[in-house]
């Protein structure tokens, strides 16, 4: 079981590594993080707090370009092509599929998050001669975030194509940050919300000193209910898809 997901992982993130899309998102990335100390705004200020700031939110609209990309056509694009049919046919159960193609992505998309990381980290030692290490904790939480929408495109493409499953993501990510300007807070509809802004941790990162070892734990804690919802919503509507 563990076996066939995990080579359903890896046939997946090496398919991503062959396609254009992440390396030219990734060569846009680096040419923009490196621009960004030169922005007229940087004249006054804290800037080393803009550059992160920045630069996160950088980091952030790149990965979600490269999620949406990787996620929105997966499923869809094997079972237009009938390469689905072959895994199927050598005992990979649905849900394994699912499992391992979602996991693929995830892996790829971490890979590309660290990337940026790299970058960004980089040009900020080398423009403010500080290491600004604690970007990886921004890193980190745009990594679950964007678990989170990969799930929630494979759950949406077991039934869907690639053009509904993009609408529905941008959708998804709209709805899912709009609670504080909704909701008062502390009310039982702000907590039943769905929401992704624990994974909003830009100005803590920022602005401040990062964010604690309890806070990446419930952020941990947030991104583990979220895919699994969905992955198990997932599996329910692609085992009962008619192939």
């Amino acid at each position: 079981m563990i076996g066939r997901i995990l080579f359903i992982a890896g046939a997946v993130a090496a398919d991503a590594r062959r396609r254009k899309i992440i390396w030219v998102v990734v060569f846009f990335a680096a040419i923009m993080a490196a621009a960004i100390p030169s922005l007229p705004s940087y004249g006054a200020g804290v800037v080393e707090a803009v550059f992160r700031e920045v630069a996160l939110t950088l980091t952030y609209a790149a990965t979600m370009v490269v999620t949406l990309a990787l996620a929105a056509n997966r499923i869809p694009s094997e079972i237009e092509r009938r390469t689905i049919y072959g895994l199927l046919t050598r005992s990979v159960r649905r849900w394994e599929y699912v499992v391992g193609t979602w996991l693929g992505i995830v892996l790829t998309v971490a890979a590309v998050v660290a990337a940026f990381c790299a970058i960004i980290v980089a040009v900020g030692w080398i423009a403010y001669g500080e290491p600004m290490l604690v970007l990886a904790q921004g890193g980190l939480a745009i990594w679950m975030e964007a678990a989170v929408v990969a799930a929630f495109c494979v759950t949406i493409s077991s039934v869907s194509g690639p053009v509904i499953v993009s609408v529905a993501a941008l959708t998804f990510l709209f709805i899912t940050h709009v609670r504080s300007s909704l909701l008062a807070p502390d009310t039982i509809a702000w907590r039943l919300y769905p929401s992704l802004d624990a994974f909003n941790v830009i100005a803590p990162v920022a602005h401040g000193s990062g964010v604690g070892v309890s806070y990446v734990a419930s952020m941990a804690a947030v991104l583990i209910g979220w895919a699994g919802a969905l992955l198990v919503i997932s599996v329910m509507l692609f085992g009962r898809r008619d192939l």
